[in-house]
């Protein structure tokens, strides 16, 4: 009995192998099985180690997937580093810039100490309620059917940290509205809400642009990311050959769609609900029938975005649900990185 379960450990093991190498390197799995069989099959495993093997796969999994499905948070300051404790950050915020004198007569020059002060943020903790999986084995054999397991809590994981970070960056942004450009045009409401908008043209992105050129925010590396509900009436408003040269700048592998008036564009189901009055709508929050719906738009370096510890916890054979059990933890944090939140901005539907 234990030699039939340390054979199948080993073949267990020497399928996982198998499959990374050749994910990894892209070798034949028939020429690493040649080589790897008779190592696993004879030489001894320390016990334990097919278990941290697998948790550590999915632990990767885990991050890959993250990245996958938030292409936009790639377009911010990654403070990853910069966890302390593996909870807190720290932005170090520079005092005021020196004066300039024209042909100063007044010698010596009086020095005047910099004084530099901090934004400290600190990442929060999303969890996905456990799972079951009776049949363990045929995941252990199948990174496809890993992926299809996961997936269900990567898709919500990431979904609930995305729209967490995106109501925390909009909590220092400036609200804009959207105009509808020269002829008011208007579009309907969605779901929740009662009334017209105006819709938001790229006329609209245009007068932001110029905005963000006034306060000096620097004019590479900045994006936008559209609402799927606003992008229709955006889009309508290109003429034929602003369309073409949006085009010409997709990036399908950075989630980029195209660009115009110096923005990389985005689009996005669902980004940010604003009140009447102007107030980011907490997560989860359903849309009222005054509130308008968001797009967002910022320069690279001016919000901040942290990936802390992530893992995937597991209760193996366990007795009560005759299987393994499963969940997963990512902590994830962020904010607006300059105390005065310029280079960010909410482009709001206008009543």
């Amino acid at each position: 009995m234990k030699f039939t379960a340390k054979l199948l450990s080993s073949l267990m093991f020497l399928a996982i192998a198998i499959i990374t190498i050749n994910m990894v390197t892209g070798w034949s799995p028939v020429i690493v099985g040649i080589v790897l069989t008779p190592i696993i099959l004879f030489v001894p495993m320390p016990q334990g180690s097919l278990n941290g093997v697998i948790l550590e796969t999915w632990a990767n999994y885990i991050v890959e997937r993250f990245w996958k499905d938030n292409a936009f948070l790639k377009n911010a300051y990654d403070d990853s580093d910069n966890v302390v404790a593996g909870r807190i950050v720290h932005i170090p915020q520079p005092g005021s810039k020196p004066l300039v004198q024209k042909n100063r007569t007044v010698f010596p020059a009086t020095a005047v100490r910099r004084t530099d002060t901090g934004v400290l943020y600190s990442l929060d903790e999303y969890t996905t309620d456990p799972t079951h999986i009776p049949n363990i084995d045929a995941i252990h054999l199948s990174y496809s059917k890993q992926d299809s397991v996961l997936g269900d809590h990567m898709e919500t994981l990431t979904e609930t940290v995305a729209d967490d970070m995106l109501i925390k960056w909009g909590a220092d942004a400036t609200v804009v509205s959207t105009t509808g450009g020269t002829g008011a045009l208007t579009v309907a409401p969605v779901a929740g809400q009662t009334g017209t908008r105006k819709a938001f043209v790229h006329q609209d992105l245009q007068k932001l642009m110029i905005r963000m050129n006034a306060e000096n925010v620097p004019k590479n590396d900045r994006f936008v990311m559209i609402d799927d509900n606003m992008f229709d009436a955006f889009y309508s408003s290109l003429s034929d050959t602003t369309a073409k040269d949006f085009s010409r700048f997709m990036d399908a592998e950075n989630g980029i769609i195209g660009k115009l008036h110096g923005f990389s564009i985005m689009t996005r189901s669902s980004i940010l609900n604003i009140t009447s009055g102007g107030t980011v709508k907490s997560l989860g929050a359903s849309l009222a029938a005054t509130d308008h719906l968001a797009s967002f738009a910022w320069q690279k370096n001016s919000v901040a975005f942290a990936l802390g510890t992530t893992n995937l916890y597991s209760d193996m054979n366990q007795p009560l649900y005759y299987g393994d059990i499963f969940s997963t933890l990512v902590m994830a944090g962020g904010r607006v990185r300059r105390g005065d939140g310029k280079g960010v901005y909410i482009i709001a539907q206008g009543a």
